[in-house]
């Protein structure tokens, strides 16, 4: 069967995309298109919006005429749609739904979306559902943490959790079991963190005090075993990576940790068990703000890593 020549194509933006930025936007009308290419677009001025060349920056309004240009979309960036076990996974993960958000407890092993080799993520999933006109994510979690994660259901309530997070409006727990015994009780880690890129593409967030960006962490002991501490860690920023490069920073790396830390120091909790990094975000609060009300959220650890911690030594008492 011949292919259709792509054509330059004309969108008009609606209430729900008034505030986006327009490289946002044109990821979400190009899926499958790598954003390197996108950014391209925008800035040979092939992308017009009411006739006029834009930056990627620009924040379009309600009514706003966007010209896309002709994109030829390579056929390994069809979007994928999810297998029907994952989209009931997620759809079982529901802890919390309202008008403005929607909160999973997000199992570990999804990413928040796809990209970076992989066909879809959380995200996706959810649009597959095909239950809202409008669904983003609010903030991320790594891949291989589980629990809270936010998705707003209108561009007012995703502008709003923006400005939570950006303006510490939110508060954010983990619980994550640290390798070592813990000495004292809470521990604050205030260190800015920069996020590099390695040979082999893989992202990677380090200390880096003169071009960082501050970061501020606060650990307190929960439970104390004979090898690892669990602590809840409320973060008072939200970098890459965060918890777990400030918790190596302790010298108590995240328990199954395979990106920071020395691989023999998990050893011992994966011969004992440990199949996943053992972080779990579990509470989530947003500040009343303008016409929306207070946002509390909680989900529980996984069985898998409560079955986990029942397993493991107490702490040798002294």
């Amino acid at each position: 069967m011949p292919q259709v020549k792509p054509q330059v194509r004309y969108v008009r933006a609606g209430a729900q995309d008034a505030g986006q930025r327009i490289d946002n936007f044109l990821i979400k009308q190009l899926p499958g298109v790598p954003k390197s290419h996108v950014y391209r677009l925008v800035r040979s001025g092939q992308v017009r919006i009411n006739g006029g060349r834009a930056k990627p920056a620009r924040k379009l309004e309600e009514g706003d005429e966007v010209r896309i240009p002709p994109v030829r979309i390579a056929e390994k960036g069809e979007v994928v749609r999810p297998p029907d076990e994952v989209l009931q996974r997620l759809k079982d993960s529901i802890v919390h739904e309202d008008a403005h958000y929607l909160v999973l407890n997000k199992p570990a092993g999804y990413a928040s979306h796809g990209g970076s080799g992989l066909a879809y993520g959380v995200i996706e999933a959810v649009r597959a559902w095909d239950a809202y006109e409008f669904i983003e994510l609010a903030h991320r979690l790594d891949r291989d943490t589980s629990g809270v994660l936010l998705l707003a259901k209108t561009r007012a309530a995703l502008l709003r959790a923006q400005r939570a997070f950006q303006h510490g409006h939110a508060e954010k727990r983990y619980f994550a079991l640290l390798i070592g015994r813990w000495k004292g009780e809470a521990r604050e880690v205030d260190a800015a963190l920069m996020k590099t890129r390695m040979e082999n593409g893989e992202g990677y967030t380090e200390l880096d005090e003169e071009d960082g960006k501050p970061s501020r962490s606060l650990f307190t002991p929960q439970a104390r075993y004979k090898d690892a501490t669990l602590c809840e860690v409320e973060i008072f920023s939200g970098r890459t990576h965060q918890i777990r490069v400030h918790s190596l920073a302790l010298g108590h790396p995240v328990a199954g940790d395979r990106k920071y830390g020395e691989r023999e120091v998990h050893k011992p909790l994966r011969d004992r068990g440990l199949k996943r990094m053992f972080l779990h975000s579990h509470f989530l609060k947003l500040a009343a703000d303008e016409e929306f009300p207070k946002l509390i959220v909680s989900a529980a650890m996984p069985d898998e890593l409560r079955d986990f911690l029942s397993s493991l030594p107490a702490a040798e008492r002294r």
